[in-house]
């Protein structure tokens, strides 16, 4: 998958050039914004985490702090999530996920669904040096019931390897045994199963269950539960189909309807951008007859409108 994001590293990168530059474009009355974004969104993220350590050498101050005193609004949100490192924005997101008034179960199910076993392991670890907390205990607290004990699953980052030959056909049955078989569901086997095989693997119970059912597990999991868990379990789904495909539709929802969800936009343009926006765009493009370009386009204005646009590095339609 390496590659398929659309920043790439800047060839002939010069961090202290780019450090002054965005000491010009802040110093005196008025912010040019405009310099700042473009340099910003040619830059990959370990170019922007060299030009944080330039800025300070060369001026005593932190890049970050000064970006927020200049920007504001959604522009700064963005500007400050592209300065965070990949794993550290992950842990802040779930941070403020956690923490803030009321649990953004949406947060929690879309980056523990759709982040590697290493990219977990490395969250789990961060978040421990940065809040001396444990982030299992932390979501466990806020969290409760089937719901609990899935993201606490997905906490384990322990999927198994490759694909099981011998138990495609007894996971399949097992899932249909749980569901559609029986009054009531027993919601044990679909986490136990969903939360532990591998992505490969889960791709072919779908197909056997698909066989034995004559529908979708999608559709069974709809029908069979609720709430957190039938969303987390749903994610579980469409991640192990493809990550891309997930995450487009989590895009696709931010932007579609009256309003926009700016939190979820911003967080998968950002933590998506260097590996496979362009993955996604496809998928978008596949699933919903517009292009993510369009759709950004249509639906934010301004340096921030322009700033997403650069991030998403060209248009599908």
């Amino acid at each position: 998958m390496a590659g398929r994001g659309t920043v790439k590293a800047q060839s002939g990168f010069n961090a202290n050039n780019d450090a002054e530059t965005l000491y010009k474009a802040m110093k005196g009355l008025g912010t040019n914004e405009a310099t700042i974004l473009q340099l910003l969104t040619a830059r990959s993220n370990a170019q922007r985490q060299q030009i944080k350590a330039a800025f300070k050498t060369l001026h005593g101050k932190d890049l970050v702090s000064e970006l927020k005193s200049e920007l504001g609004g959604k522009l700064e949100t963005l500007i400050v999530a592209m300065m965070a490192t990949p794993v550290m924005f992950d842990v802040t997101s779930l941070r403020n996920a956690i923490k803030g008034a009321g649990t953004n179960e949406k947060v929690l199910i879309e980056i523990l669904a759709s982040r590697t076993q290493n990219e977990i392991r490395e969250i789990i670890k961060t978040y421990k040096q940065e809040y001396d907390h444990n982030l299992e205990s932390d979501v466990s607290g806020e969290v409760g019931g089937h719901f609990k004990e899935m993201l606490v699953i997905l906490l384990q980052a322990n999927r198994q390897q490759g694909v099981q030959e011998g138990t495609i056909q007894s996971d399949a049955q097992a899932l249909f045994n749980a569901g559609e078989k029986k009054f009531g569901t027993d919601e044990d086997q679909f986490i136990t199963i969903l939360g532990n095989r591998s992505a490969e693997h889960l791709r072919r119970v779908f197909d056997a269950y698909m066989k034995l059912s004559g529908h979708q597990i999608e559709e069974s999991i709809q029908r069979e539960t609720s709430g957190g868990l039938r969303d987390v379990l749903l994610a579980v789904v469409k991640c192990a189909r493809s990550v891309p495909a997930y995450l487009a539709e989590c895009l696709y929802n931010s932007l579609k309807g009256a309003g926009t969800d700016d939190a979820t936009l911003i967080r998968i343009m950002v933590s998506r951008s260097e590996i496979d926006l362009l993955d996604i765009r496809a998928e978008f493009r596949k699933s919903f007859a517009t292009s993510l370009h369009n759709m950004i386009k249509n639906d934010t204005t301004g340096d921030y409108c322009k700033t997403l646009l650069l991030l998403c590095g060209g248009d599908d339609a």
